[in-house]
Parts: structure tokens; C-alpha cells; sequence
């Protein structure tokens, strides 16, 4: 797709200038050109490079590959099984067509024929790996959570925004219509007056060896932990039933599941970060082993403008139980003055039940729609329009995630700005938005 002469990214950014400067683009091509492999016009297929290929990765994979004009070239992995299991799913793919596979993402994201990436690593290395695929002239759909602390999300909107990329985060649920419906109600008042917003999780886990054993073969650890402290390897340690309840590659379930419900509260609500943000918690965390992550939390969130938000981690309040029909390990609920609306990946339901088929007006407020996440990303990176989950957007939802683990760290109540994205009258919790990062890594 890509030649030397000029780059797919190169064609995109020149034909975005010309629809800015009032020029119209003939839509005809020579039959030839429209008669690309899988029935994609060559100069319209998408380059798509893989950075991390385990759990996630090779779930949303998936999504990539049944679309039409996606070309996967390259996967990177530290982890030779996984690496060489995408190759191969890839090439089958593809035809046999070749799919490079490299130990190290800087080799990738050199490569000058990759318009997008999947960056679905360990969430120690999320932001810089999309950063580096930023910098690249890489567009990036990036996995959640977004990072370990609050100057990393920062560093990622700003090469986001600085080298003009399209960014999709992957809270999916953004392309549910279930989602989105009941965030519709919520912000167009159909429960009446917005008061309380409930969002619960799964929590972490606990365990873990801490006994020091051998590295297995097919395992770059030095690359693994990258910019994570140096710890002698133990058991499991690097496996995704683990790594992601360790503090020093992750922040636990508070961010890595709770991104979810925490986004869709963000989204059905307007105005949560035009003032100060208080917050305050406990947290529960394990006695033993390698896991350090929150296994449950409480957090109380008070924004300016009134709006209270209960986070919590598993086992979820009882009265929510009743309260909410089909209630899941995981949810989002509206309580407003006349109402309330709960959603889930199964269900969306309300009180009164006629809420949910409330129609919304053509002046009022209509959400971003997408119906497929995957397809969302790879349509903005034709256009180059924002996604349904934009980087600021994006950065906003995390932020709650961070300010809600810290909380439950300090165990005091905090005031969060929003728009200086600091804490006020509280230096300790500031000197926790930022880490240390291992040599030779930074940001």
C-alpha cells in the first residue's frame, strides 16, 4: 500500500488539507485499483502493527482482522510463544502473506509502512509504547487502562495532540448502544435532576510467589519490566492472571476494570470537571504474597456542580442489588429526581420502566454513535476525525481511576482540579502523580 514516493499517511494528510481548502476529491478509480486483496482498494487499506499480542491483544485482534481493509505487517512481543502464535494467525490470515515479528517495539514503530497500532502491553508500558508510536506518525488504539499515574496520561495527550493523531482508548462499551442509550437519558434528564451516579467493578486479586525462580526461556524480562523497578523474577509473576495486581506494572482492578463503569458515569453526565473534585475512600489491600493492588475499595467522589459518585470495587452494596434488575459484577446507574437507569453489558433497564423507551428529541442532546469500536478507530483514522474515545475525552475518565487509587493510598480526602490536574493544599498526594522510571526509559 505504502510506496517510497508517498505514504498512505502522507496521501491522508494531503487530502485532509485539500477538503480544508474547499477542493473536491474525484471518488473514481481505475477497476484495477478498486480490485485489492479482500475487496479493499490497495489505497485505502490500513497498516496495522501489533505491540503486545497476549490476552487482550489477541482478543482485539479479532476485530482487526474482519475488517476488510486492515493489512496486518507486524506484531511485537516480548514473550516468544505469543509473538510467533500472532505471526502465524496473521499469515493464515493474510494468505501466507508475510507479518514481520520483532522482540523490541522500537523495530516496529521504525518501520514506515505502519499507519496504526494496537498497543495492548502491560499497562507499565501502555503509554510509552503509544508515545513512541505517536512520535512515529503512528495512529494508536491503546488498551486500558491508560497508565500508572497521572503525568504519564498527560505525556500521552500531549504527543497525541502534538503529531496529530488519532487516538481510540479502549473502553469499548462506548460503542454499545445499551451504553450510550442510557447515558442519553441521563443527559437529557429523562430521570429528572442528576444527583448520584453508582459505578461498581470487579476487584483484584491477591497471592502470588514471592519466591525468586528462573526466568523461563522465550521471556525478554529486562524488556518486560522496562520502565518498572527491577525485581528478581518469581512464579507467574509475568502472566496475565498476575502481572496486572502488581503495583509496579499496574494499579489494579481500580483502573483496569473500572475504567469501564467509571467512563460510562463520565459520559452520562455534563459538567463533572468544571470545578473542583473531591474524594475519599478505603481500600482493602492483601497481607501476603507478590499482588499489592486494592483487592475492594469505597470511594465517595463530590464534583462541583452537586453530583456524587460511589465507586466501589466487588462485592458490590447489597441495596444495590435490589435496587437494580440484572445487575452484573459491573455497572453504571443514573439516579436523578424522578428516576433511574442502570446498564450493563447485558442489560439496560429503569424506574420507572417506560424510561427506557423515552425518545430523545432532535434538539436534544444525541451522544457520538458508534456501534463498533474497531471500525470507529479505523473510519477517524481515514477521516481524521476525533473517535468516540477521544484523547481528552480518554484522559478525563482515567483521571477519576487515579485520583480514586490514591485516595484509598492515603486514606484522606482530597480536592482534586481538574483543570490544573493537581491536588490543592496537598503535596504528598502530588509528588504520587508522577514515577520514577527505570533506566534508560522516560518520558
Amino acid at each position: 500500500m505504502n510506496t517510497r514516493s508517498i505514504s498512505r499517511r502522507g496521501f491522508l494528510k494531503s487530502a485532509s488539507l485539500a477538503a480544508a481548502g474547499g477542493l473536491a476529491w474525484p471518488q473514481i478509480f481505475p477497476r484495477s485499483i478498486l480490485s485489492g486483496a479482500e475487496g479493499a482498494a490497495p489505497s485505502e487499506r490500513i497498516s496495522v502493527g501489533w505491540i503486545g499480542t497476549g490476552h487482550r491483544g489477541g482478543a482485539v485482534m479479532g476485530g482487526f482482522l474482519a475488517q476488510k481493509d486492515v493489512k496486518a505487517v507486524a506484531v511485537c512481543d516480548v514473550k516468544t510463544d505469543m509473538r510467533e502464535q500472532a505471526q502465524k494467525r496473521i499469515s493464515d490470515h493474510h494468505g501466507g502473506a508475510g507479518c514481520a515479528a520483532y522482540n523490541d517495539f522500537r523495530e516496529l514503530v521504525a518501520r514506515k509502512d505502519i499507519d496504526a497500532v494496537l498497543v495492548s502491553s502491560t499497562d507499565h508500558w501502555h503509554v510509552l509504547h503509544s508515545i513512541a508510536a505517536a512520535r512515529a506518525g503512528m495512529d494508536v488504539y491503546m488498551e486500558k487502562p491508560m497508565g500508572l499515574n497521572m503525568a504519564e496520561c498527560a505525556a500521552l495527550r500531549e504527543a497525541m495532540e502534538k503529531n496529530s493523531r488519532v487516538f481510540q482508548f479502549g473502553t469499548q462499551q462506548r460503542s454499545d448502544a445499551r451504553f450510550r442509550l442510557a447515558c442519553e437519558l441521563s443527559r437529557n434528564e429523562k430521570i429528572g435532576k442528576l444527583h448520584t451516579i453508582n459505578v461498581w467493578s470487579p476487584g483484584s486479586s491477591a497471592g502470588g510467589s514471592t519466591q525468586p525462580a528462573s526466568v523461563p526461556s522465550g521471556l525478554d524480562y529486562d524488556m518486560w519490566l522496562g520502565p518498572a523497578p527491577f525485581k528478581p523474577y518469581t512464579p507467574d509473576r509475568c502472566s496475565n492472571s498476575l502481572w496486572w495486581f502488581i503495583s509496579d506494572y499496574a494499579l489494579g482492578f481500580i483502573a483496569g476494570w473500572g475504567i469501564h463503569p467509571i467512563d460510562i458515569g463520565v459520559w452520562g453526565a455534563d459538567g463533572l470537571f468544571d470545578g473542583p473534585i473531591e474524594v475519599e475512600g478505603k481500600g482493602e489491600f492483601p497481607k501476603q504474597g507478590v499482588c499489592d493492588t486494592a483487592l475492594d475499595w469505597r470511594v465517595k467522589l463530590k464534583f462541583a456542580s452537586g453530583v456524587k459518585m460511589n465507586f466501589t470495587g466487588s462485592p458490590m452494596p447489597e441495596e444495590w442489588k435490589q435496587r437494580y434488575p440484572g445487575i452484573q459484577s459491573h455497572g453504571t446507574a443514573f439516579e436523578g429526581s424522578d428516576g433511574w437507569v442502570h446498564v450493563n453489558r447485558s442489560v439496560v433497564n429503569s424506574h420507572p420502566e417506560s424510561l427506557v423507551q423515552s425518545k430523545i428529541p432532535a434538539d436534544g442532546v444525541h451522544l457520538y454513535e458508534s456501534t463498533d469500536h474497531v471500525r470507529n478507530f479505523l473510519d477517524c483514522v481515514k477521516s481524521r476525525k476525533p473517535t468516540v474515545c477521544s484523547i481528552e475525552e480518554s484522559v478525563r475518565s482515567e483521571s477519576l481511576c487515579q485520583i480514586s487509587e490514591l485516595a484509598i493510598r492515603l486514606e484522606r480526602k482530597l480536592t482534586w482540579d481538574p483543570k490544573r490536574e493537581r491536588f490543592t493544599g496537598d503535596e504528598e498526594a502530588n509528588r504520587r502523580l508522577s514515577r520514577s522510571m527505570r533506566a534508560p526509559w522516560s518520558l
